[in-house]
């Protein structure tokens, strides 16, 4: 009997002495560590969560997410190969073959890479959001969507235009909805055989059309500007009380439906390019 308790505990010696403690206890104190920063990375996760929720930035809260797995990730894989490096293992031959591996994605993978990019440049530039209206190019309208890879455009003539995210980043963005004011700067050109009272009368009719309409500001200006090759034109200068495109688009035509009619009410005819050839005899 004491034999075979012998023999056993010999046994468990041997088995013992193939354990490498140092290695358990070093897994342990990475796991340790590794729990530690995946829990300072939530915490991180949490807070910017806070500091982008509102509606403003209700884009940017769905980034946050993705970003903070990211981040794990790195955390991780650095934890790992650092514990490959201290057992001997060729953590540089990894990394080249992820480099070889990654480099063949990265082609494959390229324009959606930019895309991401170009969002989060967009995101904390905070060009623009949800709801304003935008200039992008020969493209204008309501912007309805930012997602990871692309910015839905709703143009005036209802047409949903998709573009890519680097795109948008890489060109020039008008945020009409961001202007202070809105102007209208507009130019009628009148004929030269209109007389003398009747352009001091053209000037008063566009003045008698901005004081009427309450959506201008009182600051407005009308002018006599040039002598162009077939017109005397009058200058406006005037700011709308809108900080809405759609709505500022509608005020102006108001404005020159009702200066057109009424310079044709009072026999005012405008101008438009032309010639007068002289035939020699």
């Amino acid at each position: 009997m004491l034999n075979e308790i012998l023999d056993y505990l010999e046994k468990i010696q041997r088995v013992l002495a193939t354990i490498h403690f140092d290695i358990i206890v070093e897994v342990i104190v990475n796991i340790v560590i590794l729990g530690i920063l995946f829990k300072a990375v939530d915490i991180f996760e949490n807070k910017m969560k806070k500091k982008f929720t509102d509606k403003k930035s209700s884009q940017l809260v769905k980034f946050i997410p993705i970003l903070t797995r990211i981040l794990k990730f790195i955390v991780f894989f650095i934890l790992i190969a650092a514990l490959l490096q201290n057992h001997g293992y060729s953590v540089s031959s990894l990394i080249a073959g992820f480099g070889i591996t990654g480099l063949a994605v990265g082609f494959a993978a390229n324009a959606t890479i930019a895309n991401v990019f170009g969002t989060i440049a967009i995101l904390s530039d905070k060009a623009f959001e949800v709801g304003d209206y935008i200039k992008l190019g020969t493209i204008e309208g309501t912007v309805e969507d930012i997602n990871l890879r692309s910015t839905k455009i709703r143009t005036l003539d209802n047409a949903l235009t998709i573009i890519p995210n680097s795109k948008v980043a890489d060109g020039e963005i008008v945020n009409v909805t961001k202007a202070h004011k809105r102007r209208i700067l507009e130019t009628f050109g009148v004929t030269y055989d209109t007389s003398d009272e009747k352009l001091k009368r053209a000037i008063e009719i566009i003045e008698e059309v901005l004081n009427s309409n309450s959506d201008i500001y009182s600051d407005y200006v009308v002018f006599l500007d040039t002598l162009a090759d077939s017109s005397i034109n009058i200058k406006v200068s005037a700011y709308v009380k809108t900080n809405n495109y759609v709505k500022y688009l509608k005020i102006k035509e108001i404005i020159l439906l009702n200066v057109i009619k009424r310079f044709r009410e009072e026999g005012i005819d405008f101008a438009f390019p032309s010639r007068t050839l002289y035939m020699a005899k």
